[in-house]
């Protein structure tokens, strides 16, 4: 039995029994992201940033897709301490969500299970404002929403380090 879609391609009628693949977050245009990227880069606080992104090689018999994790912020407090030997940070420990020198936002959840939301409360650190671009960047990358551009510049399985100067591509071992 065929099925009429009402599609066609490059003019020809299409028809049959189409399985949908994994819905995927629809694109945004890379000027979208460039404000925020940039707002990072101008920051005189802040060294370098980065994040890692990959396809993992296995997720517990769920489809594998291409994501961007965790972005993460090196400012001059952390290069401080690393060039006095005093501290030594890995990218994790620089993670933007819990990050020693940007400060942090406490909040809780309100509702039923099944309908609760994050309530935001009170920013504790030194530059709310500073906190915020980050925060944006952060949502921005892990969104989904620029992952072809992501993937198609960087590559995958990469940890991707900006600087003033340039970006840094390394490969990233995830497993």
């Amino acid at each position: 039995m065929q099925i009429a879609t009402g599609t066609n391609f490059l003019g020809m009628p299409v028809s049959g029994d189409i399985t949908q693949g994994s819905s995927r977050t629809e694109q945004k245009p890379l000027e979208e992201l460039s404000p925020l990227f940039q707002a990072l880069v101008d920051d005189p606080t802040i060294v370098e940033f980065g994040w890692r992104q990959y396809t993992p090689y296995f997720n517990d018999g769920d489809t594998c897709d291409f994501s961007v994790h965790g972005l993460w912020v090196k400012t001059t407090v952390e290069q401080e301490l690393e060039d006095s030997g005093t501290e030594e940070f890995e990218v994790y420990d620089l993670e933007a969500d819990y990050h020693p020198s940007l400060g942090a936002v406490n909040g809780h959840w309100e509702g039923e299970w099944s309908n609760r939301s994050y309530v935001r409360d009170s920013y504790e650190g030194p530059d709310e404002a500073r906190y915020d671009r980050c925060q944006d960047l952060d949502r921005a990358l892990q969104s989904g929403a620029f992952e072809t551009v992501l993937l198609d510049t960087f590559g995958d399985h990469a940890m991707v380090t900006v600087r003033k100067a340039g970006i840094e591509v390394e490969f990233y071992d995830h497993d």
